[in-house]
């Protein structure tokens, strides 16, 4: 490269400035901050050791959003077929509520959130990198290997179920 930066470097930096926008998209697609954080860690990880499989010409966000999704959907296939874990020693911390969760429950965000996590992965997937991340209907097309029709419907469905579930006030969201 002319400015004596090697493609690996230009890559890694590319992963760094898209490390923002990818933790809001592994947040939105995990179930927990945890399990976003995890799932944010491994799609880096992944994107590192495989910086060989990235397609020049392709956008390096979009490339760490796919594979985040692939990601997450593994996980969760994974998880539907072992189920739920609980150690012993969380289960006697089970008996009443959380105060700090019901207080966060009654937030907006938190209903803006939970209203989210209603909605289907792959319309969750689109409209969090449409709305969220201000990405182009193209964009997100490219990035969850769709056609644009697919990405405005499952966006479509997402609003309709998220302002379902908000009680008509989408209004949360924003």
């Amino acid at each position: 490269m002319p400015d004596g930066t090697t493609a690996t470097e230009s890559m890694r930096a590319a992963i760094i400035a898209a490390l923002p926008r990818l933790r809001r998209f592994c947040h939105a697609m995990a179930s927990s901050p945890a399990d976003g954080d995890d799932l944010m860690q491994s799609t880096v990880e992944k994107a590192l050791t495989h910086c060989d499989q990235f397609r020049a010409g392709s956008r390096v966000d979009s490339w760490m959003y796919r594979i985040a999704q692939n990601l997450h959907i593994d996980r969760s296939r994974a998880t539907r077929r072992r189920g739920t874990v609980v150690p012993v020693e969380d289960a006697y911390d089970l008996v009443g509520d959380d105060g700090r969760a019901t207080v966060e429950s009654r937030s907006e965000l938190a209903a803006a959130q939970h209203a989210l996590s209603t909605v289907p992965e792959d319309q969750r997937a689109a409209f969090v990198l449409v709305v969220v991340e201000g990405l182009s209907y193209k964009e997100a097309a490219e990035a969850l290997e769709v056609p644009i029709g697919t990405i405005m419907s499952r966006i479509a469905r997402a609003r309709g179920r998220i302002e379902r579930a908000l009680g008509g006030d989408i209004g949360a969201l924003q």
